[in-house]
């Protein structure tokens, strides 16, 4: 069940995802929360900007985070993402002790926290990490959307 900060965090997520177009990256945006509700990292997709493919919005958020804190155990922190996670950053999630996920949209082709795997709630694994999905979704999926229309060759 969302919380009420959830929407104004996901509103600083969106923002921050408007970015990634200006340097050709797929409009998703994310955000560490620390417990006491302080931003403590932020990223937009930036792997054609880099040339990285590793730098999703998620990714770079939590690298932020870490290096603020010091540490890579994020325990007690929530992400915020524009967009469900793929499978390298759910796995990313599970690995520094997220302990919320936030997000928008749902991602049916390569959503790994709940829709195409769920590796963020796997019970194989040493951790598991608490889900809310479908945050002001619908705007979300407007973004995605008009950018890989705008990208699209007229019929």
């Amino acid at each position: 069940m969302p919380r009420p900060a959830d929407v104004a965090w996901m509103a600083e997520a969106l923002a921050e995802a408007r970015l990634a177009p200006a340097t050709g990256d797929v409009p998703v945006g994310a955000l560490v929360i620390g417990p006491d509700g302080e931003v403590l990292g932020r990223g937009h997709n930036a792997r054609e900007a880099g040339a990285d493919p590793t730098a999703h919005a998620e990714l770079l958020a939590l690298r932020e985070a870490a290096a603020r804190l010091g540490r890579w155990r994020l325990e007690g922190c929530t992400l915020v993402s524009t967009l469900e996670p793929c499978t390298m950053c759910a796995g990313a999630l599970v690995l520094a002790r997220i302990r919320r996920l936030v997000f928008g949209a749902w991602d049916a082709q390569a959503g790994a926290a709940g829709s195409v795997r769920d590796v963020v709630r796997d019970r194989r694994l040493n951790h598991r990490v608490e889900v809310v999905g479908g945050v002001a979704a619908e705007e979300c999926s407007a973004l995605l959307r008009d950018f890989f229309a705008a990208r699209r060759p007229e019929a």
